[in-house]
């Protein structure tokens, strides 16, 4: 099923290593057809076509926000085969952890928490300190990275396939995301949301009495960790909140990146090797 019909006749006779690049050299492609067959469905039939689509494990990694709470709802109501998983990232509001809870108990299902590496939270608070994100960008992408970047490389070990929660007019960077593109971790990454609006997110739970986090009737539209999180005043940005002290183009935590950025940080990753 993940491997399109006419191309699995020569796989069984590849090695490991072409094997593997035979599939991802596939991804751009199935990426490419998934992007022409989905786009004009509802999300919910996006989500139980890609789910057909992937042979493997997929996962949807949910913050809580309100689009991956409108996503797990899909998912719940259509008995869809997906594992849930969230980034503990120790960090969090009060407020998202007793959404956390509501939302097992409304849907059922425990949604599996991956925390960072004790050792890697040890190294980064003894080198910038509690809150040494504050400082400079370099510390806070360490901190992402510590807390949310290595982390998720672990939830979707193993996976074929990633449901996240973007919409294309969250801020200037998301506006070129695909609804499927093909993830630097070697596997489709779907988008079920993306030409959704804000207004249409919104109204969709509210009618389906989907369980939110209060703090967004207090401004917070963008829900991160705590102390990187703040309202947005009316007319800001839906991610002005997020960062606030950062220029509006860097304000993304390294979990999902375009195809610039995942080609500026393939670069930086290979010099470093050669300097070493």
């Amino acid at each position: 099923m993940g491997i399109p019909a006419g191309k699995t006749s020569f796989i069984p006779s590849l090695s490991g290593s072409e094997l593997g690049f035979a599939i991802a050299r596939d991804l751009p492609e199935r990426a490419s057809r998934l992007n022409d067959l989905l786009i004009g469905l509802p999300a919910g039939e996006r989500l139980a076509h890609f789910r057909r689509e992937i042979a493997g494990k997929v996962v949807l990694t949910t913050s809580f926000g309100l689009e991956a709470q409108i996503i797990l709802h899909l998912i719940a109501d259509r008995g869809i085969d997906v594992d849930i998983a969230t980034l503990d990232t120790g960090r969090l509001f009060p407020e998202t952890y007793a959404l956390w809870a509501e939302t097992e108990k409304r849907y059922g299902r425990r949604i599996e928490a991956i925390y960072p590496q004790h050792a890697n939270l040890e190294a980064l608070v003894k080198k910038h300190g509690v809150n040494g994100f504050y400082n400079s960008r370099d510390a806070r992408l360490a901190c992402c990275h510590a807390r949310k970047v290595e982390p998720l490389n672990r939830a979707l070990a193993g996976a074929e396939g990633w449901i996240a929660g973007l919409r294309a007019d969250q801020s200037t960077q998301r506006k070129s995301t695909k609804l499927v593109s093909v993830d630097e971790r070697g596997l489709l990454k779907l988008n079920p949301l993306l030409d959704w609006t804000r207004e249409e997110v919104q109204a969709f739970a509210t009618a389906n009495k989907v369980p939110i986090n209060p703090l967004h009737a207090r401004g917070f539209v963008s829900i991160g960790c705590a102390p990187c999180t703040r309202a947005v005043a009316p007319g800001e940005p839906e991610r002005a909140g997020r960062w606030w002290w950062e220029a509006d183009e860097q304000k993304e935590c390294g979990l999902h990146l375009t195809a610039e950025q995942q080609l500026v940080r393939a670069v930086a990753a290979e010099a470093l090797a050669f300097r070493r």
